[in-house]
């Protein structure tokens, strides 16, 4: 039914059937010209976004982008978890990639090498090309007759025309001409001549063009199919089934099931269900996933949980405060989706160009066959000169301009550690002129760990007896101190204060280790003025203080942090001279932040920020005129990851974080953010380079092909050349080295 809406209303249309950006740019421009619409058209995820006014529906909005030749439906989380992970384009692509290099291979081979020709070789060509011309190059030529339908040209235009001149003349010259005959052989003429044309095929021409721009086209659409997978990553980090206790009893259900106010059960190790209140119990929550900080939270009766965080410890029961669409978990899973679904798309460097240079090619050929008809040529004559032209104008260097330099640019990149997603990221490295740093797991080792000890002088054995008895403990911060000693005695008599500290006795002595309020407080333990202050000095360092007694006597204090990665000083140093100075956003306390920033030399700090503030400092940045580089690893920086001109993961993070970023660093190296934006720059230069030599090539010897003076042949090989060229030129890649 055509309902139109009855109050001004956004939504989000998928887009299937777009090729190129300049697609996009098309159906963007119909929708903006329907009366109050503001549409935005994002290639990169086949999605639009669209502002409708008061009385327009949703339905015109679909029937006028199918009406300018593409289909839109209402987006399903469903068929985009099916899409993510079955990703039946790109298999369907490469197979038809697959097969048509295997056919064209020998072909190519027959026509360029003329000792390889045998009685009835052409046929045998024309055997392997048809199905490569015909089912090959069908995408092409279905985007063609779409395009043509709706008075535009794109350069599957002229890869269709291209390639299907090629063909038919061949197909002429097999059927009608002189080039059927068995005992033919093919060599290369520099000049054409008149009645020759018609002895001659172009099958390697046709078959080579279509392999080599599937080729490119595969290496897009592969990068295009992951977008979906961050948000069915996020979505799958909550819990599937919860426990809901009722009337004393307790029952399983699903997730859906749960609603606002119901109370359930979070057992040790298993996953906070959905947003609550403790009612009931105590424990330590690791809420890593969802802030991205190492420091699991303490909670009790009254205090505030959230879905997907963990129970580390204690038996929890919660009373449900949030659910579905409402969860802190949906809300950072909606600010990806929107930060993915507005990010802008690059245009094409080819597409750009193809909106004049296609339908400039096609007149430029008829108008050769047409002068050279009227000034007395054969037929032949005529059509081979316009043949030449439209293949040296076909775009066989151009669909590898970009794949290939991407090809060895990642690769290079893989054995760095580095992963690009595509050719579209490389645009944003070069305009890149501010960083955002996280802090835990991106400059710090994302884990507690002991960063200094003050023993006393009368207890030597404090480390090996504090982290015996902290071995029995499952906080994390226990962790990190039973971690100090190289060697674990036996505890016995452990206890455990929640929230606290820990107790136990090991070799005859009884061990005491916790805050250092409780032990003065709780077991009236003397710290010496001198240890007072060098807690104090910790603290306001950000770090975490755990003190030790020791059978009554105060015999040490333990300084626990999220240590700094040796490598981040060089790193911040390097990203200084790249791109200028760093800013570092955390959730972290100001004290932590700081002091890390002062470690590594960074002058600008946000701290105690939230998900939502994060993706705010980014667009802040941005709306001051600013391109702006994220660079984060866990779930709360995937927002902000999506929304940046360009995100960048650490490898050691949320699948979240990775799957919303632009380019994942495998070795969570922080040098490797200078390695990525310098190797993705100079991938760009590359690109940039091949296309302008593959244009140069061609509109070089067009003026040639008009003149009568290029056979198609040469123009094919011309072709071949700037292929060959253009893959050079990207093989170069493979010596890039990374930051010492």
């Amino acid at each position: 039914m055509n309902t139109p809406v009855s109050a001004a209303t956004e939504v989000d249309l998928d887009i299937t059937g777009m090729t190129c950006a300049s697609c996009a740019a098309r159906v963007e421009k119909k929708l903006n010209r329907m009366p109050g619409v503001i549409a935005t058209v994002n290639y990169g995820t086949d999605r639009a976004h669209i502002a409708l006014p008061k009385g327009t529906s949703i339905d015109d909005a679909i029937a006028t982008i199918e009406a300018t030749g593409y289909r839109a439906q209402r987006p399903r989380v469903e068929s985009d978890r099916e899409r993510a992970y079955d990703e039946p384009e790109v298999r369907n692509l490469r197979r038809r990639v697959t097969i048509s290099a295997i056919l064209t291979a020998p072909v190519v081979a027959l026509a360029m090498i003329p000792p390889l020709q045998f009685d009835y070789w052409q046929w045998f060509s024309l055997a392997l090309a048809a199905p490569v011309v015909v089912w090959g190059a069908l995408p092409f030529h279905r985007a063609a007759w779409t395009n043509l339908r709706h008075g535009a040209a794109t350069m599957d235009t002229l890869v269709s025309l291209g390639v299907g001149a090629a063909f038919v003349w061949s197909l002429y010259a097999l059927f009608l001409g002189g080039a059927g005959d068995p005992e033919m052989r093919m060599a290369f003429q520099v000049l054409p001549s008149q009645g020759a044309g018609n002895s001659e095929i172009y099958l390697e021409v046709a078959a080579a063009v279509t392999t080599f721009i599937l080729l490119g086209r595969y290496f897009e659409i592969r990068a295009k199919s992951r977008s979906s997978q961050a948000l069915t990553a996020l979505l799958s980090l909550g819990a599937k089934d919860v426990t809901v206790v009722s009337d004393g009893r307790e029952r399983t259900i699903a997730i859906d099931e749960l609603a606002v106010g119901d109370h359930f059960l979070v057992r040790p190790g298993e996953k906070v269900a959905t947003d609550g209140r403790v009612i009931n119990g105590e424990s330590s929550v690791d809420i890593s996933l969802l802030t991205g900080e190492p420091m699991p939270a303490d909670v009790g009766p009254g205090d505030v949980v959230v879905g997907a965080g963990i129970n580390t410890s204690g038996r929890l029961v919660v009373q449900a405060t949030r659910v579905g669409v409402d969860t802190h978990l949906a809300r950072i899973a909606a600010l990806v989706e929107d930060a993915q679904t507005k990010k802008a798309p690059v245009q094409r460097l080819a597409d750009r160009i193809s909106a004049i240079f296609v339908p400039i090619v096609i007149v430029l050929a008829l108008a050769t066959v047409v002068g050279w008809s009227i000034t007395g040529a054969d037929l032949a004559f005529a059509f081979t000169a316009g043949v030449a032209v439209l293949i040296i104008a076909c775009p066989c260097a151009l669909g590898l301009a970009t794949p290939t330099a991407l090809l060895v640019g990642t690769g290079r990149g893989a054995q760095m550690g580095i992963v690009i997603r595509g050719p579209e990221i490389l645009e944003s490295t070069r305009k890149i002129d501010t960083i955002v740093l996280d802090k835990t797991g991106t400059l710090t080792q994302g884990r507690m760990s002991v960063v200094d000890v003050l023993i006393d002088d009368n207890r030597p054995d404090t480390v090996t007896l504090t982290a015996a008895v902290e071995s029995a403990s499952e906080h994390p911060i226990g962790r990190a101190l039973a971690a100090a000693a190289d060697e674990i005695q036996l505890v016995e008599a452990f206890r455990s204060t929640q929230g606290q500290g820990v107790r136990g006795v090991v070799d005859g002595s009884t061990v005491i280790t916790g805050r250092p309020s409780w032990l003065v407080h709780e077991w009236s333990i003397s710290i010496p003025p001198t240890a007072h202050d060098w807690i104090d000095d910790q603290r306001e360092r950000g770090r975490t203080v755990v003190a030790t007694a020791i059978d009554g006597s105060f015999g040490g204090a333990f300084a626990i942090a999220d240590a700094v990665k040796d490598s981040s000083a060089h790193a911040v140093s390097e990203i200084k001279e790249l791109v200028g100075e760093p800013i570092l956003v955390t959730g972290d306390n100001t004290h932590s932040a700081q002091a890390v920033a002062d470690q590594l030399g960074i002058g600008s700090v946000v701290a105690d920020v939230l998900p939502e503030s994060k993706i705010a400092v980014v667009r802040d940045l941005q709306a001051q005129g600013k391109c702006v580089a994220m660079v984060g690893d866990g779930v709360n920086d995937a927002a902000a990851l999506a929304q940046a001109d360009l995100g960048i993961a650490m490898g050691s993070g949320s699948d979240v974080a990775i799957e919303a970023s632009d380019i994942t660093l495998v070795r969570s190296d922080p040098r490797s953010i200078v390695d990525a934006i310098r190797l993705s720059r100079r991938t760009l230069s590359t690109i940039k380079g091949n296309l302008f030599w593959a244009f140069a090539y061609n509109i070089a010897a067009i003026p040639l092909a008009m003149a009568g003076l290029l056979n198609p042949m040469v123009a094919g090989a011309a072709m071949a050349f700037s292929s060959v060229f253009v893959v050079g030129n990207s093989l170069r890649l493979r010596g890039f080295q990374p930051t010492g």
